[in-house]
């Protein structure tokens, strides 16, 4: 399991640009933040999905459909998966504090 709330962003932009490389048959050099996964990359709705399947069993957590259904560039994909850590890491440490 890649641990999401370890990571900076610049780690996980690595880590996603790297990944879309490796699904999709991309020149990694060309990815940046703003490529866009549609209109630059040519990725597909049925794509998306097999991103979204692939982060969940890489990460043991699901993007939200509503969020992922906002998502256009690589860097919307790090933001989204920022804010997956923190509120995961928000309640894990609620719940340590609950325990206690």
């Amino acid at each position: 399991m890649v641990r999401i709330e370890d990571m900076n962003r610049d780690e996980l932009f690595t880590w996603v640009a790297d990944l879309l490389a490796e699904m999709f048959e991309l020149e990694r050099a060309s990815l940046t933040p703003a490529s866009n996964l549609y209109a630059d990359l040519d990725i597909d709705s049925i794509d998306a999905v097999d991103l979204a399947v692939k982060l969940k069993q890489m990460t043991g957590k699901r993007l939200q459909p509503e969020v992922f259904k906002t998502i256009r560039t690589i860097e919307d994909v790090v933001n989204a998966l920022v804010a997956l850590g923190e509120s995961k890491s928000d309640q894990q440490a609620e719940a340590q504090a609950q325990a206690a």
